[in-house]
């Protein structure tokens, strides 16, 4: 008779990558909003840096379960750490577009212009640095799998080639 027992299907929660988005960056903002308004915010930014993931090894890393607040398989570090980068780049961008920043920029004291403009001049170029951090993880993540032959990661270049099989 064959073995009745379902097998559970391995999932990571959201919760893990906004650990790690935390862990990255340093705003009061998050002491103090509410813990509902905080996971709120963190859960949108998540979900505009599932996008810039371009070639998960898993196609349900694209599409999570909005409900359970988790992802349809389980992510490795690599993974986790990838979202974060782009978690920290749309919380950026945020920083960017916020009225408070372009409501200084025209305010009529040159120092408070000169102050801003160097402040959003720097968040740009910290901006930047997340998108190109994003961009050489996802290199290195395409570029290796975990052989569990010898217990390490190994070079992928015999199957970059090769089509998907989603």
């Amino acid at each position: 008779m064959a073995d009745d027992k379902s097998v559970e299907q391995e999932v990571t929660s959201f919760s893990k990558v906004y650990d790690l988005f935390l862990s990255s960056i340093t705003d009061d903002m998050f002491l103090e909003i509410s813990e509902e308004d905080t996971t709120q915010m963190m859960k949108e930014l998540l979900l505009s840096a599932i996008p810039r993931f371009e070639y998960p090894h898993d196609k349900n890393l694209l599409e999570p379960d909005l409900v359970n607040e988790q992802f349809n398989c389980k992510l490795d570090l690599q993974e986790m750490k990838i979202l974060a980068t782009y978690m920290a780049v749309e919380w950026i961008g945020q920083q960017l577009a916020s009225i408070e920043n372009i409501r200084q920029k025209y305010s009529s004291s040159d120092f408070t212009f000169t102050s801003q403009a160097n402040h959003l001049k720097q968040l740009v170029e910290l901006k930047h640095k997340y998108e190109t951090e994003g961009q050489h993880l996802q290199r290195l993540y395409s570029r290796r799998k975990y052989s569990e032959k010898t217990g390490s990661y190994v070079p992928n270049f015999s199957s970059i080639m090769e089509p998907r099989k989603w």
